[in-house]
């Protein structure tokens, strides 16, 4: 019986994350993201109304129509966190599917979430929650295997495919951090013990594997470090405090509202995506809020909530949308005094997110921090560490699976080549064993281990 490993998206781009991987006559889908870099697109943003041909011409989420001539049965599709760059596209493609879509309890809520809102088409599929540490029978020869694994949002999942032909295992994204209040560690025992039994193939993110300062990715507990020293040291004053980072970032989010805690300010937390993903977090039990602290969205609540501290800016915290400048997200509007609250001398603005390396939010990114030192604000842009692993992450990896054949996905071409030359340290041989793959390829593998 053969494995094929189809290519639909995320092999040229990091973003529109899709894969499918078809055992004899089953298939399994692996993700459907959108491209942020594509339109002008951020956490706030809204495609509900747009169709799905046309999102794929234009390059925001993966062109299944090559499935078409795929010849067999979907039997699932399978995400293993709710990062919009892979379940962003779900209400635009899982419906040409007659397959039930399966993930940890916060991911479906996202998903459900997402398909809720979409304003195109009807998404019936079934949601199925798996838990990490769990399985669930998807074909009488294949498998599903949830391993818990560490990422910037909670309930990430590394999917194993148990099949006759062999395991396939699909990691992305992921990162090993061993200091995380709300997710456990990575399970490394388990994923030892996959490469024990025999792994067929690994598909795999490559996202950090070109930076030659990401060796080895620190833990969130160095952020949480960071914020606090930045935080607490600046809150002693009457000058108002702006921090912005990745609203599905929980862990982070949970961070800042400890500290705010062990101070006399409220907290503000403002923006559409930051009460998508905190309300949602907070409901479910993962994210535990203090009293004084309240989540704002639309845009009328939000105004009201910046209004009041504008009139009372030592009193609160005020954690925002728009880590990446992006025009119309709440920080640079703010910036741009857009807003009902207004920067001024000595006001302190923490960029807790890195700039994600294109063109336009290395633009967006820098004019919105001009801006705000215009006004004299302080700017602190170290607080942050990566959600996905680095160079010696992967070598970890590589030495705990074994896997037979490895293919590098989510990245540019560049990155895909960084991991080709890592694995390629580590025994493997490009075209043999390490296959790269363009979308809309495939790789076959005839045979078993």
């Amino acid at each position: 019986m053969s494995v094929e490993v189809i290519a639909i998206g995320g092999y040229e781009e990091v973003g529109k994350n899709m894969s499918a991987v078809k055992v004899g006559e089953d298939v399994i889908i692996f993700d459907m993201g959108i491209h942020l870099d594509r339109v002008h697109i951020h956490e706030d943003t809204d495609i509900d109304r747009m169709h799905s041909l046309d999102l794929i011409e234009r390059g925001v989420i993966p062109d299944d129509t090559l499935m078409k001539e795929v010849d067999g049965k979907v039997r699932a599709i399978v995400f293993t966190h709710g990062h919009l760059d892979h379940i962003g596209a779900v209400a635009k493609l899982a419906h040409r599917y007659e397959a039930p879509i399966i993930a940890t309890p916060y991911t479906i809520a996202l998903i459900e979430r997402i398909i809720k809102g979409e304003r195109k088409f009807s998404v019936t599929n079934p949601l199925q929650v798996l838990n990490n540490g769990e399985k669930c029978q998807i074909s009488p020869d294949i498998t599903l295997e949830f391993i818990t694994a560490t990422h910037s949002i909670p309930q990430t999942a590394i999917a194993a495919l148990h099949t006759s032909e062999g395991i396939i295992i699909y990691a992305n994204d992921f990162k090993f951090d061993n200091h995380q209040n709300i997710s456990p560690p990575t399970d490394y025992s388990r994923l030892k013990e996959l490469g024990r039994k025999g792994v067929l193939a690994l598909i795999v993110e490559t996202t950090r594997v070109a930076d030659e300062q990401e060796v080895k990715t620190h833990s969130e507990k160095i952020a949480r470090i960071m914020l606090k020293d930045i935080m607490l040291n600046s809150l002693d004053g009457r000058e108002g405090m702006i921090v912005t980072t990745f609203s599905s970032h929980i862990e982070r989010i949970q961070a800042i509202c400890n500290i705010a805690e062990q101070t006399n300010r409220k907290l503000l937390l403002l923006g559409r995506s930051m009460e998508r993903y905190g309300s949602m977090a907070e409901y479910m039990g993962i994210l535990n809020l203090p009293e004084t602290a309240s989540i704002y969205g639309s845009p009328k609540s939000v105004n009201r909530a910046l209004a009041n501290a504008e009139e009372n800016r030592s009193e609160y915290i005020l954690v925002a949308t728009g880590h990446q400048g992006e025009p119309d997200a709440l920080l640079p509007r703010i910036a741009n005094g857009k807003t009902q609250f207004t920067v001024k001398n000595g006001d302190n603005v923490i960029i807790s997110a890195p700039v994600i390396p294109n063109p336009m939010n290395i633009a967006n990114r820098n004019l919105m921090e001009r801006r705000l030192k215009s006004n004299k604000a302080r700017i602190f842009t170290n607080a942050h560490v990566s959600g996905h692993a680095g160079r010696e992450d992967h070598r970890d990896m590589i030495r705990m699976l074994n896997p037979m054949h490895i293919i590098p996905a989510h990245g540019t071409l560049e990155m895909l080549a960084s991991y080709t030359e890592l694995a390629e340290e580590e025994g493997y041989k490009l075209g043999n064993n390490i296959h790269i793959l363009r979308n809309g390829q495939a790789q076959v593998f005839n045979g078993g281990i």
